[in-house]
């Protein structure tokens, strides 16, 4: 079943209590520089870094009255420094604590869920070796078009969630930045060199260029990648339902002892784990949009993408950590019907093997402007209970180029390339 654990250390990492622990591991972090650099006496410093702390409930009830959280939560821990707390949040806006922590906040969550990542792709890898050779039809169209594996089926998932995986941490790195350049970015009160220090105690990087605001197309890029770990869920969910469907039938989600389908009707099975999972990407992809849009903001910065963010950043990973926890429950009791599969490969009569019979064809001689509209009638004329292979077997024409042993290895399902190609491509993963 779904880490539960886990996921409701997702939550806590965006509870709003805390997000102020976050901010208070700035604000050390700047204390202790600048009383390094001499900036703060060293006393203020040291009792900063060691005794700075808060009650959330008590941050709460001054915002009621402040209507700004960042100055309740800056009086807070002053109060609890006492004297000290004079040199609490020195030469700071409000942003260069609230958008560095949220650095941190995203940092923090994106370890959490590489865990994910990383379990996933061992759950889809074993699955992927182990039908390695497992033959079923590939389709095109929805429709039968040649045969393939289902361990490649699921290579190219693997290989899909490996670039997700990727662009994910390039977002990330991009987000993870710091920003202590003070009121509109221009260090009037504090000075390039502690920035760099404060962040380098953080394992962040100085933010380029800030307005009053870390730019927002940092941001943007980290929810594009989002969205594209909801698309490869996406795919991989809608090739599960649709190899679930009764008239297929090569797969089956598992059925737990008690579970019930339907309310009404007794039979059912649902592919509900697949269906959940294609609901939640299109969530994922929808938040793109406001992700977008927080990116122009009114000179130097306003606060139009404050209450967005509070939405959608919490929700985002929140949602992608459970997807992938989701979907490892769902490939580690997945059932795989090798016996449906060989069934529906018959299903063609045999004409899904058409285009390697045309390439045969070509290789021996005969032209394609001949090979191709022999075959296709051969293929698309057979009578039921007729056998492709026999109808080629037999065919006077075919025999000129063909004979029956050729023909007999076409139609093995055996394909040489495609396994050498899968064992070559599944090494990088």
């Amino acid at each position: 079943m779904i880490e539960r654990y886990s996921l409701k250390e997702m939550s806590e990492i965006w509870s709003p209590s805390r997000r102020f622990d976050f901010m208070l591991e700035v604000e050390k972090a700047v204390a202790k520089v600048q009383a390094d650099l001499k900036i703060i006496p060293k006393k203020a410093g040291l009792a900063i870094s060691s005794k700075a702390d808060f009650s959330y409930s008590k941050i709460m009830q001054r915002e009621k009255k402040t209507r700004h959280d960042v100055t309740a939560f800056v009086a807070e821990v002053a109060h609890n420094l006492g004297p000290q707390g004079s040199y609490f949040h020195y030469g700071l806006t409000s942003s260069d604590v609230l958008d560095t922590a949220l650095s941190l906040q995203i940092q923090s969550a994106s370890w959490l869920l590489e865990k994910s990542f990383k379990v996933l792709e061992k759950t889809l890898k074993k699955l992927t070796l182990k039908h390695k050779h497992t033959v079923c039809l590939g389709r095109t169209h929805g429709m039968h078009a040649e045969p393939t594996t289902f361990g490649f089926k699921l290579l190219g998932h693997l290989a899909e969630l490996k670039r997700a995986e990727e662009t994910f941490k390039q977002a990330v790195v991009t987000c993870c930045v710091g920003k202590i350049s003070g009121a509109v970015g221009v260090y009037s009160s504090l000075s390039p060199e502690v920035e760099k220090k404060v962040c380098q105690r953080l394992s962040l990087k100085p933010e380029t260029v800030a307005t009053q605001v870390i730019p927002r197309d940092r941001i943007a890029r980290l929810f594009f990648s989002l969205s594209l770990i909801g698309a490869f869920i996406e795919r991989f969910a809608v090739e599960l339902r649709h190899l679930q469907r009764t008239e297929v039938g090569e797969i089956t989600e598992a059925f737990y002892k008690g579970q019930t389908g339907s309310s009404a009707m007794p039979h059912k099975k649902n592919p509900i784990s697949a269906e959940n999972l294609t609901g939640v990407a299109r969530l994922l992809r929808s938040y793109i949009s406001p992700a977008l849009e927080n990116i122009v903001l009114w000179h130097e910065r306003d606060i139009s993408h404050s209450s967005v963010e509070r939405v959608i950043l919490p929700d985002a990973f929140i949602l992608s950590h459970y997807a992938l926890n989701r979907l490892i429950e769902l490939l580690n009791s997945l059932q795989v019907n090798t016996t449906r599969m060989k069934q529906n490969l018959d299903l063609s009569q045999g004409i899904v093997f058409s285009s390697q019979v045309l390439n045969a064809l070509i290789v021996k001689g005969l032209s394609r402007q001949k090979a191709y509209p022999l075959i296709q009638k051969l293929s698309q004329n057979l009578k039921k209970g007729d056998s492709f292979k026999a109808v080629l077997i037999k065919n006077k024409e075919v025999q000129k180029y063909l004979n029956s042993k050729e023909i007999e290895a076409i139609f093995s399902g055996k394909n040489p390339l495609l396994i050498q190609h899968f064992e070559k491509t599944l090494k990088k993963y």
